[in-house]
């Protein structure tokens, strides 16, 4: 089986994790973000699931993997949205990190110091799996993503967010984020790393995955917001796959 740790990056985020929980700290982009991307992943889900999103609790017994799941920032509303939520992380600081903050707000995660690897290795299945901002990060993308797959109960979903490659998203996450904004310590991003849509749309392929939607977040300096986007996928964006029903 693939490991995907890439320890050196782990280390970086081990680093900061006594801020995920700081809306203008180090991880000040992924709160700006996170209402936008919530929204992808819910609408992606409910969709496959047929849930209600204007009900109470919409993902009342469906099980949740957050892959990579820092401090608990997508693990959290999915909990409160009713999932039954296993948040996994390579960091330990990340995990103590998210178990502390979702006990002061009452909220019950299984968070785990693992890997998809090691999950697997349990034998465990889920109906969704989250993986945001994670596979530009692993030593083996493609092994990644296998995992991911078979983490899926058959019809099951993965939602994906990443960062493509070109110049544009150079532009953006190296120099803007981490240059001239500095929201972020500069080398959390290395750009050789990010992943085109097309290539991460190869990978699910080749997982088994049937890919079911791609859409862009983008960023817009004048409003300071984000907002989702059909066409353009040029810098952030995020993409759902669906295990086949007939498999095994």
């Amino acid at each position: 089986m693939t490991d995907s740790q890439d320890h050196a990056e782990i280390a970086k985020f081990e680093a900061m994790a006594a801020e995920w929980w700081d809306p203008a700290g180090k991880f000040k982009p992924l709160h700006m973000m996170n209402p936008v991307r919530l929204g992808y992943v819910t609408d992606q889900i409910a969709a496959e699931f047929g849930r209600d999103l204007k009900t109470p609790r919409p993902f009342e017994g469906l099980r949740l993997l957050d892959i990579g799941c820092g401090g608990g920032l997508l693990s959290e509303p999915m909990a409160r949205l009713g999932a039954d939520v296993v948040g996994a992380d390579a960091a330990p600081r990340n995990i103590k990190v998210a178990s502390l903050h979702a006990a002061e707000v009452g909220l019950e995660i299984d968070y785990r110091n693992d890997t998809a690897e090691a999950l697997l290795a349990q034998g465990e299945s889920f109906d969704a799996v989250l993986a945001m901002e994670i596979v530009e990060h692993v030593a083996d993308p493609a092994g990644f993503v296998q995992s991911c797959h078979d983490l899926l109960r058959p019809g099951g979903v993965l939602v994906m967010s990443t960062l493509n490659r070109n110049l544009r998203s150079y532009a953006a996450a190296i120099i803007g984020a981490e240059w001239v904004m500095r929201w972020l310590p500069k080398g959390t991003h290395e750009w050789s790393r990010f992943i085109t849509p097309d290539e991460l749309a190869q990978m699910m392929t080749q997982a088994g995955l049937h890919v079911a939607d791609r859409r862009g977040m983008v960023f817009n300096p004048i409003s300071w917001g984000w907002s989702l986007s059909e066409r353009d996928l040029s810098v952030n964006y995020a993409m759902t796959g669906i295990r086949r029903a007939q498999e095994g």
